[in-house]
């Protein structure tokens, strides 16, 4: 009778043999034969179940090995310019071993991104590995993020995209461990089948995806968010040193203070006011701007610049922020704390009474803020209720700051920037990172002093370029095209009020507009719609103003701690001046194109993120009010339905067509209007809605909600009587007669809006 090898022979046995794992393999090496194959099986499914190994076709290998044959992600050169990859089929317990790779002169060059199969050896005495390339397989393949959903033979990714259904089929060798309910990132494998499911593995596993704290992360892996900096970032940032004043102004008996929100982590802007004391400008003021000299630390073409560059901006989450820099920079020698001495560039501007700025310089030099203060507390001492913190402050630093912020109202209200309300919504999260409330943030003075502030020193920043004739990045607002504007006026006509026609069109008109609505039920309908009109902002070389504030020269200057364009500004400025060696360089303005576009690009993909995180955090906070009833608006309407925009949490829901009523709907694209064909009613952005929760899906963001009723008249539900495609009788299943008498009232209701648009 052949001798059944014990496990742990079998394992070491596999362990010294990984090309030879084959069950037939396994059974020549220890000369079973016969009958006793019967055994070998069986206790091959027993180390299999325990977790030992893992069955690959007919073959068995260790978890915790790399099979000799992988797929490899190549991650790019390490701090030794050696280029390393991530084995994509890791299923071990311990730490994800590193594939070092061994290129011969006639492999092709490899990039980080690439995906590759190559041939492995374990290195001695180490848990990684050499890897040898076999031939490249693909690059970038598509990603998704989802729920794993285990099953008899590998399992599926459920997409967590609130656009997506269509799941993903996870061979059993391409799971990855994940377990049932994980969230996970996921990539394509191999060609999209004519039929069936697409196939995909499993890449990375991000836990449970109900945690509080998943929310964020979702979207940062979602989104493609660089979250963890490379070892030789966070090594050159360890090395930095506080600056002392040589080569600089001082500037550090001049009474700054920071004014932020209380939870800031970091300070990257500073202001000081006083009476201008030239008796040629009575009323006058000079306003000081500092901003923190992130230019003087990241040196154009150091890892930190290249790390910058490639975020492009910080991410702001409710519980988290992924920054541009490392804390070392971000939240340190880069942060204008109170009290210690911080390299900055300053701009002083001088200002007459009624807030025309009549000059400005630009310094580049040491500050100390002399107190880091909230916006709250700063507007508690100009309303005569001062702490002890901002009590000795207030008349010789706050009470001039507002002076010089009342001055600028003057030029701001002769200007006529867009004037917006819109208010910003604040989730506040407990410890644990669950939702504790939802509320609208106050806009107070303090806010929009800052505000004021920062865009004059923008404006100072752009023109002093402009004359030196540098190179820079303008932040660029252009002109809403003009059938958004057509758009608009529709939208304005249908809820009574008047956008001027034939004529080019100036924030001005709009202000006009947003001053009409102000107060009445469609105030929130005029905003959201000229909101929409708008085109997007973006950054670009070429300097086409600003139409949003309704300024010809406009560039970010006053945020390079969380803002890649304001430090090419700030580098900009310091070759202009002569500062010193850390200027803009030629290599980088030969480069500003490409630069401006891809820094617009990751602006975007972060707003988009953090408007991702916003609505599954509510939709967190809502899951446990399912059934309940909220007030709301009509914010847009689809082919599918209509939003509704909740009064209490401004949270978005979507009721769709199944749950407008008892009737058809039809769906007019042009008017953006839902039809009931049954009733004639009309239901449009701005009415006035009761809606009841339906659903809330947390993982995903998506509120489904059901119409109670429209503008105060209840919404029957019933049988619709429709087909597959919305198609059939009416709900009250008459005549077709009925239908055509429908018809007729709707085509009278469609008239009569035509009228109230001319």
């Amino acid at each position: 009778m052949s001798h059944i090898p014990s496990k742990d022979e079998i394992l070491q046995w596999i362990a010294d043999n990984p090309g030879l794992s084959a069950k037939r393999d396994i059974a020549k090496a220890f000369g079973i034969k016969g009958a006793a194959r019967i055994d070998l099986k069986r206790v091959l499914r027993e180390l299999e179940e325990e977790g030992h190994l893992e069955k690959r076709k007919k073959t068995y290998r260790d978890p915790d090995r790399l099979p000799p044959v992988s797929v490899l992600l190549v991650n790019g050169p390490d701090a030794n310019g050696d280029l390393t990859a991530k084995p994509l089929e890791w299923q071990g317990e311990g730490e994800e071993p590193v594939v070092h790779m061994v290129l011969r002169n006639a492999d092709p060059a490899l990039g980080a991104g690439d995906r590759i199969l190559a041939r492995l050896t374990l290195i001695e005495h180490g848990p990684d590995y050499e890897g040898r390339l076999i031939r490249r397989i693909g690059h970038n393949p598509k990603r998704i993020l989802g729920i794993y959903r285990a099953g008899s033979e590998g399992g599926r990714v459920v997409p967590i995209d609130k656009g997506s259904d269509l799941e993903w089929m996870v061979p059993p060798g391409a799971t990855h461990g994940a377990k049932d309910g994980e969230l996970v990132e996921a990539e394509q494998a191999g060609p999209k089948a004519r039929m069936g499911l697409p196939k995909a593995r499993v890449v990375t596993r991000l836990g449970d995806p109900s945690a509080p704290r998943a929310v964020s992360l979702i979207a940062i892996h979602q989104h493609g968010i660089p979250d963890d900096f490379p070892d030789e970032v966070i090594e050159e940032a360890d090395k930095a040193k506080p600056v002392g004043l040589k080569g600089r102004e001082d500037l550090r008996d001049l009474p700054f203070v920071t004014i932020d929100p209380s939870d800031a982590r970091d300070h990257d802007d500073a202001c000081y006011a006083h009476a201008d004391e030239d008796p040629k400008n009575e009323g006058g003021h000079v306003l000081w701007v500092a901003i923190a000299d992130v230019a003087h630390y990241v040196r154009p073409g150091s890892a930190l610049d290249r790390e910058a560059r490639k975020r492009g901006n910080s991410t702001y989450f409710p519980d988290r922020v992924v920054p541009m820099l490392p804390d070392r920079l971000s939240g340190d020698l880069c942060s204008l704390h109170e009290g210690v001495p911080r390299p900055c560039i300053a701009v002083r501007m001088r200002l007459d009474a009624h807030g025309v700025k009549l000059g400005h310089s630009f310094h580049r030099g040491l500050m100390r803020s002399s107190a880091s203060l909230a916006y709250e507390e700063v507007q508690e001492a100009m309303d005569g209720r001062p702490n002890d913190k901002s009590g000795p402050l207030l008349e010789e630093v706050i009470r001039p700051l507002y002076a010089a912020y009342d001055a600028l109202k003057e030029a701001r209200a002769r200007r006529q920037p867009l004037d917006l309300d819109l208010p910003e919504r604040k989730i506040v999260l407990s410890d644990e990172g669950e939702v504790l409330s939802v509320r609208f943030r106050d806009r107070l003075d303090a806010h929009k002093l800052i505000e004021e502030f920062m865009v004059l020193a923008n404006v100072a920043a752009a023109e002093t370029l402009i004359a030196r004739k540098s190179p820079l990045l303008f932040r660029v607002h252009e002109e809403p095209p003009p059938e958004k504007m057509e758009s608009l006026r529709d939208t304005a006509s249908s809820a009574g009020f008047t956008l001027a026609k034939g004529q080019v069109i100036k924030t001005a008109h709009l202000n006009q507009l947003l001053n009409a609505a102000a107060g009445t039920d469609q105030a929130e309908l005029i905003n959201m719609s000229t909101l929409r009109s708008m085109t997007q902002a973006y950054y670009a070389p070429q300097n086409f103003g600003h139409f949003g504030l309704a300024l010809a020269n406009y560039a970010h200057f006053t945020s390079p701690i969380r803002r890649y364009s304001d430090l090419v500004v700030h580098r900009s400025l310091v070759a202009a001046h002569d500062w010193g060696d850390d200027g803009l360089t030629g290599e980088q303005i030969a480069e500003l194109d490409s630069v401006a576009a891809h820094i617009s690009e990751t602006e975007r993909r972060s707003m988009v993120a953090e408007r991702d995180t916003t609505d599954r955090y509510l939709a967190a906070y809502l899951s446990e009010r399912v059934g309940q009833e909220f007030e709301g608006r009509i914010s847009g309407i689809a082919r599918f339905g209509a939003f509704v925009r909740l009064d209490e949490t401004g949270a978005d829901g979507l009721v769709p067509m199944r749950n407008l009523g008892a009737e058809y709907f039809h769906y007019d694209r042009e008017g953006a209007t839902l039809m009931g064909a049954d009733s004639g009613v009309v239901i449009q952005p701005g009415m006035r809605v009761t809606v009841k929760l339906a659903e809330a899906a947390p993982v995903t963001g998506g509120l489904m909600l059901e119409l109670l009723s429209l503008d105060g008249e209840v919404v029957k539900h019933g049988p619709t009587g429709r087909g597959p495609r919305g198609r059939g009788r009416s709900a009250a299943g008459g005549p077709k007669r009925k239908l055509v008498r429908a018809k007729k009232k709707g085509d009278k209701v469609k008239k009569k809006l035509k009228r109230q648009r001319r």
